[in-house]
């Protein structure tokens, strides 16, 4: 379990906001915004809108072209309609020097030099730690840190950035997967043929994890920039976020975050002001207000 000094989120001060459409060019930054929101746009601003900075590592919604040494398909999948399930985990928790990252989507996956490259150009060390097989296809696990630092991954831009990088070589390497992803919808060969109801598939819970900590669960529609958001919305009432889980599957996201305040595990009623927050950030509406 990685401890609090470990997984600390650092935040800086400027912002701006980046549509989806937008992130092909866009550079990502180094640190999270942690601002109070303003008032007067909180209403307005877009479900699909990411919060991000300037710098110079950057992230294309297309992977690059496969080069002739990479093998993302082993060809060894079944000829079959049934597509399974892609899954993305970003897990802070398990290794205290580390980020591991987690991708399975069957047995179609090969090795995964492409994701490995793709993962290495953002500025990361990238390391295939194992490979095993169970009941639900071939489990891919890597450990990446920071080139610049050798240590794990903590700023939320950058595990998203992570999280955005894979999904885009899934959708690449593995056009099926695009009905399967959110992502599919944009930047994929194929829409998911299926909407998820964010009303419906909307689930928090907080609980208590210790005296020092309490435990965040997050299930929601999944959309490009999500985890960024989540952050931002614990961050802006105060709440740290120590470390945590993340992961993909499919058309949903579901987060696992250690958070406290001031040291402490949440009390009740800040715990219920933390789930009501989340789920208005999440419920809300996306239309504009200047649109009526």
């Amino acid at each position: 379990m990685a401890s609090a000094a470990n997984c600390v989120l650092y935040f800086s001060s400027n912002t701006n906001y980046l549509t989806v459409s937008e992130l092909k060019n866009h550079s990502l930054p180094a640190s999270f915004v942690s601002r109070p929101p303003n008032n007067n746009t909180l209403g307005k601003r877009s479900r699909y809108s990411v919060r991000l900075l300037s710098s110079t590592t950057g992230i294309n919604p297309r992977a690059a072209a496969p080069s002739a040494t990479a093998v993302e398909n082993d060809g060894s999948f079944p000829d079959t309609d049934m597509v399974p399930t892609p899954k993305v985990i970003i897990d802070q928790d398990s290794d205290p020097d580390a980020t591991v990252v987690e991708i399975t989507f069957g047995d179609r996956l090969g090795a995964l030099l492409d994701t490995m490259n793709a993962l290495k150009s953002l500025g990361l060390n990238v390391t295939k730690a194992n490979v095993y097989l169970d009941s639900s296809g071939k489990h891919n696990k890597f450990c990446i840190t920071k080139a610049s630092t050798g240590r794990k991954v903590e700023e939320p831009e950058l595990l998203e950035a992570i999280r955005l990088t894979i999904i885009n070589n899934l959708l690449e390497f593995h056009p099926e997967s695009s009905s399967q992803l959110a992502m599919g919808a944009t930047f994929g060969a194929e829409p998911p043929k299926e909407t998820v109801d964010v009303d419906i598939a909307t689930r928090i819970r907080v609980h208590d994890d210790g005296p020092d900590r309490s435990l965040l669960y997050v299930e929601t529609a999944d959309h490009p920039g999500l985890l960024v958001e989540l952050v931002k919305t614990i961050t802006d009432i105060n709440v740290a976020v120590e470390s945590g889980e993340f992961d993909t599957e499919g058309l949903l996201a579901k987060a696992k975050f250690h958070v406290s305040y001031k040291g402490k595990a949440l009390i009740k009623p800040l715990q219920q002001v933390l789930a009501n927050s989340l789920r208005y950030y999440l419920r809300r509406p996306t239309t504009e207000e200047a649109s009526f």
